[in-house]
């Protein structure tokens, strides 16, 4: 019986993998002959990597360069936006009551609005008046030029250095609450001896929550904040509105100037397959190994 189930969900399986090689088929038909569509798939390899004659090498052009922007924008935001989960978190679940609504206000307010609002009022308004106030414009104008080449290889280029702070301070800032209640959920979940046990041994309660709850909590919610981390990187694309360039704005740009639209667009819809895929393969290990632990 068990044999008979095997084959009869493999053939499930190829019934299914047909009909989407079929409807993929179907879609290129209709884009081919119906819409007189032109592919032109040689020719949009070209703005991966380009050749440079004077340095007699290939280097990263456009896409390749958008996708390293993405890369480093949810990479330096994650951090930033794990900080503001945790003291938002800390603060909803606090027994102040001045805390909890501080903590549950913002938490609504970039949970409920759109997230263009969101991007325009934090990079306008926030992060307009934070860079000139801490100095990084005539900061970066002071820098060596070792210092330069080192912040255009690791951040961004020093002319587009303070915008993309305020990208990543945007994307901390609105991540920052889906984050807060992962964690405020995570810690509420936490049994309630393990409260009891800590104040038994005559803990306080920050020293309880740092020492027991806290690393209880981070374990407990560690899948859904990886995968709130994919999430981060599908939602770097709303910062190209501010002329980050980033994927989505290079390829908004390259299609622009080149009318290949559907090739342009299938190869970011890859570059972000190829940058996501792998973290759902590692959350998936992680909750497998967490499964087995408990089990």
């Amino acid at each position: 019986m068990l044999r008979t189930r095997r084959n009869k969900n493999i053939a499930l399986d190829i019934f299914l993998l047909a009909l989407i090689f079929s409807a993929a088929g179907y879609l290129g038909y209709r884009v081919s002959i119906q819409l007189h569509y032109t592919w032109r798939w040689s020719l949009i390899w070209q703005y991966l990597f380009r050749f440079d004659h004077e340095q007699h090498r290939f280097v990263a052009n456009y896409l390749i360069l958008g996708l390293l922007t993405t890369l480093r924008l949810s990479i330096y935001a994650c951090f930033p936006a794990l900080l503001i989960g945790l003291f938002m978190a800390l603060m909803r679940t606090s027994r102040s009551l001045f805390r909890q609504l501080l903590g549950r206000t913002y938490i609504e307010l970039m949970r409920n609005l759109p997230p263009l609002v969101i991007i325009f009022l934090v990079y306008f308004f926030l992060a307009d008046q934070i860079t000139p106030l801490l100095g990084i414009d005539s900061f970066i104008e002071n820098i060596s030029p070792e210092a330069g080449y080192w912040l255009n290889v690791l951040v961004a280029p020093p002319s587009s250095f303070s915008p993309f702070l305020s990208a990543v301070l945007t994307l901390a800032v609105f991540e920052g609450a889906y984050i807060a209640e992962i964690l405020r959920g995570g810690i509420e979940s936490v049994n309630r001896g393990q409260w009891e046990a800590a104040h038994a041994l005559g803990l306080t309660r920050g020293q309880s929550m740092r020492h027991i709850i806290l690393p209880q909590t981070f374990r407990q919610v560690l899948p859904p904040l990886a995968g709130q981390f994919i999430s981060l990187i599908k939602d770097s694309s709303i910062v190209s509105v501010i002329s980050i360039q980033e994927l989505t704005y290079q390829g908004t740009q390259l299609m622009a100037s080149t009318y290949m639209t559907i090739e342009v667009w299938l190869l970011v819809a890859l570059m972000y397959f190829v940058l996501t895929f792998p973290c759902s393969m590692l959350i998936g290990g992680i909750e497998r190994s967490f499964a087995s632990d408990s089990a």
